[in-house]
């Protein structure tokens, strides 16, 4: 067996089944190579069907069928699996604090960053809405955390009546 007649032996395709799921695990699992992984390891067997070929069109249809299934897969599975093994989104503790009550103990203004008290801790804090004035002493939620500061909305009042009975 020449160099050649190497290339379309479905040896060749676990050779780069093999490496590509290497260059995967060297690149710590960011789901770049494995979709060329797993095209590789499907011409595994589509290139036992094609034997009856010759060379040159079957290098030109291998090489096609393998660089087609993999851009499918990148393209549409991608995303899913991303988002099914949340691939990038690292958590830290203080997402937990999104949507939790706090109270302001700086005045918080359109022009300067206030601060508010969350679980024994004061964090710098900005309006949500950059209009709205919050005094100190006002109850607030936690939005989201923008880098080191905590974005606040006032709490909504309820309005309340006491009913007095005779």
């Amino acid at each position: 067996m020449d160099i050649y007649e190497f290339f379309f032996t479905p040896w060749f395709w676990l050779v780069l089944t093999v490496g590509f799921s290497l260059l995967e695990l060297a690149c710590a699992f960011n789901l770049i190579t494995i979709w060329f992984a797993l095209s590789s390891f499907l011409m595994i067997f589509i290139s036992g069907f094609t034997e009856m070929l010759d060379n040159p069109i079957r290098f030109r249809l291998h090489l096609g069928i393998f660089l087609g299934l993999s851009a499918v897969l990148f393209i549409f599975t991608r995303p899913i699996a991303i988002k099914k093994l949340k691939i990038g989104k690292e958590k830290t503790n203080v997402d937990s604090l999104v949507e939790q009550e706090a109270i302001i103990t700086k005045k918080i203004t359109k022009f300067e960053r206030g601060e508010i008290k969350l679980q024994g801790k004061y964090w710098t804090a900005i309006s949500e809405n950059n209009n709205e004035e919050l005094n100190e002493g006002v109850n607030c939620i936690v939005v989201k955390f923008d880098g080191v500061k905590a974005v606040v909305r006032k709490v909504k009042e309820s309005v309340t009546t006491d009913v007095i009975s005779d």
